[in-house]
């Protein structure tokens, strides 16, 4: 397994886990995990179903508590500070997090509202054309397609520019014009943020990611660059390495 890499310094490291463990009874769903995620970084998280993905990344949310291991998310440690470094993070899951009964327009006014965003009204109707959403502005969100849903979810975490960008299988349910969004936004550079993806997708992670890990069975297998990797020789390594 490939180290870490310690060349960031604390201004530029968004994201630090050590040891890192997480049971369900006598499952271990996440054993013993390092992790370090530094801004304009992109890190993509692999393995097969069970592997301990999505557990990991609830921990990093402050959604799950780790029973062992330290954790810092942007400069707070977890979970003392979990509420504060909650203020520097989006995620994007499986479900858009959206009220149904509620249009396009309340759902992003409600989120800043929230976190305290205040008058964001010319930054929304920007989002929702960003997002291909714009006609639909004042259309209740049940009313909307799943991809179209997931449009929106991505336009409701990326509003508050967050600094660490969490995304649980992405780019699920998502729609032709969602997919190139997203894959555009996952793409950009942006030397301020950091993001972190969990997906089944090989190859599209690692063509999109500056950095792979992979887990099996709740450990870290491998955590290395793939900059200039071809994502079709990946997969086939990755294969090996969950068999």
């Amino acid at each position: 397994m490939t180290e870490p890499s310690e060349r960031a310094v604390a201004g530029d490291v968004l994201l630090r886990g050590r040891g890192l463990t997480r049971r369900f009874g006598e499952r271990t769903a996440v054993d013993g995990v390092d992790i370090e995620l530094r801004r304009g970084e992109r890190l993509v998280v692999l393995g097969a179903n069970g592997a301990g993905k999505s557990t990991l990344l609830r921990i990093i949310a402050t959604l799950l508590r780790p029973e062992a291991g330290e954790l810092t998310v942007c400069g707070h440690p977890c979970p003392e500070q979990a509420a504060a470094a909650r203020g520097h993070i989006g995620l994007l899951g499986h479900e858009p997090m959206l009220y149904r009964d509620l249009s396009a327009v309340q759902n992003l006014e409600f989120f800043a509202d929230l976190h305290g965003l205040g008058d964001m009204r010319e930054r929304i109707m920007d989002a929702l054309e960003r997002v291909g959403l714009l006609a639909r502005t004042h259309d209740p969100v049940r009313t909307f397609s799943r991809g179209m849903a997931q449009r929106l979810g991505l336009a409701r975490v990326l509003l508050a520019e967050p600094e660490l960008l969490l995304l649980d299988e992405p780019h699920a349910g998502l729609d032709a014009p969602g997919l190139r969004l997203l894959d555009a936004e996952i793409g950009a550079e942006r030397p301020d943020r950091g993001i972190l993806m969990v997906t089944h997708e090989v190859r599209r992670g690692v063509a999109l990611a500056d950095r792979a890990m992979v887990l099996r069975r709740g450990r870290c297998v491998l955590d290395e660059s793939v900059t200039d990797v071809d994502p079709e020789a990946f997969a086939r390594r990755y294969e090996e390495l969950i068999a």
